[in-house]
């Protein structure tokens, strides 16, 4: 992605790694509904650690037991989670032919998606607590790697969430929770029909929107702390296109990453990464998180 093209709290974790939301756990069973397969170790824990799906089984495959399986073991068992022990050719077909299982898989409910209203109220939420309320919004970002890639940078980044479209945005399957490494299980997630009607909501509630280009923008290392202080919203274009120029109006701000070196382009997650962890750097100068 072009650098100029591309771009409330952290969750509270118990001690177990749980969600620390108030909210009840995922139910458990092996009922009806329908179900799909994670594979890998870090999508499959953090999926058992945040209890937002329902979980139905996990597969160890048989033999080749690792000690990164004793912790997921544990989780299951803990969980009420069936465990079984399978061949690997079972296992290898829960997933796409060029991806790592790490001998693992498992069956669960889909992940659920919240409401744009009840991300902006978890935010405000965080707010009280002295955390600054920072979203993500994707515009026509479509490849399911660079969403996972972009979930798991807004999570460690303390994103309160991410914001997704109805059209031109992928659905979170499995590979998207694989290129996230499981972040996308703690990661409040939206999908909107309008993103241009979302930020205008976002704004009136007292959001500043700062988008990802080049055009009448300014480089973000010499935006003042002031502009990009408080709620922010960041807002992220698709490769080689950029933020479409209706959402870019609804934007206060335009900044672009600058560039010292012979390519002149980031890829999305990466420049996301940049604009986040700067604005996560700027709170933390000004005291907040």
């Amino acid at each position: 992605m072009s650098a100029d093209r591309g771009v409330p709290s952290r969750r509270g974790r118990n001690k177990s790694g749980r969600a620390n939301r108030g909210e009840p756990r995922a139910h458990r069973s092996k009922s009806v509904g329908s179900t799909e397969w994670l594979y890998g170790i870090h999508p499959v824990r953090e999926a058992m650690r945040a209890g937002r799906r329902r979980l139905v089984r996990l597969w160890i495959r048989d033999g080749a037991r690792r000690p990164d399986h004793d912790a997921l073991l544990a989780l299951a068992e803990e969980a009420g989670v069936v465990i079984e022990w399978v061949d690997r050719d079972r296992i290898d077909a829960c997933a796409s032919p060029e991806a790592q299982t790490q001998g693992v898989a498992l069956e669960c409910g889909p992940l659920p998606e919240v409401g744009l209203l009840e991300l902006i109220e978890r935010a405000a939420r965080a707010a009280t607590e002295g955390v600054t309320p920072r979203i993500l919004a994707l515009d026509g970002v479509e490849d399911p790697q660079n969403v996972g890639a972009i979930a798991r940078v807004a999570d460690s980044a303390g994103a309160a969430g991410l914001i997704l479209t109805e059209r031109r945005a992928p659905s979170i399957t499995p590979a998207v929770a694989r290129a996230s490494a499981g972040a996308v299980e703690w990661l409040p997630m939206a999908r909107v029909s309008n993103l241009s009607r979302a930020l205008g909501e976002l704004k009136q509630r007292g959001y500043w929107v700062v988008a990802a280009a080049e055009d009448g923008g300014s480089s973000l290392f010499e935006v003042e702390d002031r502009v990009l202080s408080g709620p922010t919203v960041v807002v992220l274009g698709a490769e080689g296109k950029g933020v479409r120029p209706g959402i870019l109006r609804e934007s206060d701000h335009r900044v672009w990453v600058p560039m010292q070196g012979g390519v002149s382009s980031l890829n999305v997650s990466t420049a996301g990464a940049v604009i986040l962890y700067d604005l996560m750097r700027r709170a933390a100068a000004s005291g907040s998180k």
